[in-house]
């Protein structure tokens, strides 16, 4: 068992409760937190450790959705708009996924550690990310992705997706949770997603998908036109969509999903999402870099929105601090101080949710997956503490994940 305390304890819960010197117990999970003397009153004689002068402990970061194959991109792809980088992707694919051997996904893993996620939901298109999922001390959701527009090879490559989710769910434990992903409206043909989609509501895996993340996607599926024309007329002359948006998203029913991007969605879109029990994932640095657009995050309610940095193929960065700085600059309308907040829950509290996560509070009976971080001065307006901590946080302390101290 552990008792740690520290200047402020941020439990992320639906009040977002701060308690200035606060005190956690936990061993496997959170046994109780509060003052000093409340958790003294509680444990006598407990031996409570202090972290040090401008510490914070916090629920463990969680990113939703991160494609960690392509973690050897530097400088190989095309920024600036959708399709120009969709065609450097197919371009360069194969020497990108060459060099990212597990050495380098192993690096990834750890950078992300460092920088406090504790989870991640990763985006597993080939399965050449599989062995360092396993290995890796954090909690991985592991999304088993399925695509191909074509009806002439839609029984090889449901066969091909079947086999790696059944590989992925021999390895499952309570670290390693498989589960599927539908690459995105224009990609997957209906055959291939209603497939798959069976087996999650049969099995009840979670479900993730890229949704209406640009301009060519939007006049692709409303109109038949725009720049996907000239992309398809390459590969599969006389294309058409494959399914309008509102006929995709009726193929989630009954799941539960995971909508990244959404852009470009319509306000009624974003409505179904939000009845059907699903969520949106943003992440901001892949927009911009892209030119998606910005996600109008104001207008949505923030109990479904999470916050990911998607994969080193459209970001910098697999930190959550740097996506979250970014998204402070990307998000200019309202009050700093809300928006901070916001972002912190988006990555702590409502990942978790997303992720169907007994984690993402720091609460008793929650997971004890925590983080400990060190500010670089005293916050002198207690009000600024979530921006101040957005805006300097770079490296954690300490991860704990299931109360086990994890070695930095």
């Amino acid at each position: 068992m552990e008792i740690l305390k520290a200047d402020y304890l941020i439990t992320c819960d639906e009040d977002f409760k701060i308690i200035k010197d606060g005190v956690i117990c936990f061993d496997k999970e959170i046994l109780k937190i509060g003052t000093a003397r409340e958790i003294a009153d509680k444990f006598k004689d407990a031996n409570i450790t202090y972290m040090g002068k401008n510490s914070v402990l916090m629920p463990g970061l969680i990113n939703p959705h991160v494609h960690l194959e392509f973690s050897a991109n530097r400088t190989s792809l095309e920024y600036g708009n959708f399709i120009p980088w969709l065609n450097s992707v197919i371009k360069n694919r194969e020497e990108i996924l060459h060099k990212g051997n597990s050495e380098i996904i192993d690096k990834s893993l750890e950078s992300m550690l460092h920088s406090g996620t504790t989870t991640l939901g990763e985006i597993s298109s080939f399965g050449d990310d599989f062995e360092s999922c396993l290995k890796t001390p954090q909690k991985v959701i592991y999304f088993n992705e399925i695509l191909g527009s074509r009806p002439d090879s839609v029984d090889i490559l449901f066969e091909s997706f079947r086999s790696r989710l059944r590989v992925s769910e021999e390895s499952r434990d309570e670290s390693f949770i498989p589960a599927i992903s539908i690459h995105s409206p224009y990609s997957t043909h209906p055959i291939l997603a209603k497939n798959a989609l069976d087996i999650a509501r049969k099995e009840d895996y979670l479900v993730s998908t890229h949704f209406m993340e640009s301009q060519a996607e939007r006049d692709w599926l409303d109109n038949g036109n725009g720049e996907f024309i000239e992309f398809f007329n390459s590969f599969a002359p006389n294309a058409k969509p494959l399914s309008s948006a509102q006929e995709y998203l009726g193929l989630f029913y009954d799941t539960s999903a995971l909508f990244t991007h959404c852009t470009k969605a319509t306000e009624n879109e974003v409505k179904t999402i939000k009845d059907m029990g699903g969520s949106i994932t943003h992440c901001p640095v892949s927009n911009r870099l892209l030119n998606s657009g910005r996600l109008a995050i104001e207008k949505i309610d923030e109990n479904i929105l999470n916050l990911g940095t998607d994969g080193l193929s459209s970001n910098i960065s697999l930190s959550l601090w740097d996506e979250m700085r970014s998204a402070l600059m990307m998000h200019p309308l309202g009050d700093l101080q809300k928006l901070s907040q916001q972002l912190i829950k988006m990555c702590t509290a409502n990942g978790a949710k997303a992720l169907k996560l007994n984690s993402g509070v720091l609460k008793e009976g929650k997971d004890a997956d925590i983080i400990l971080l060190k500010l670089p001065d005293s916050v002198k307006d207690s009000q600024s503490l979530m921006a101040q901590i957005i805006l300097h946080t770079k490296k954690v302390e300490r991860v704990f994940i299931n109360g086990k101290n994890i070695t930095l």
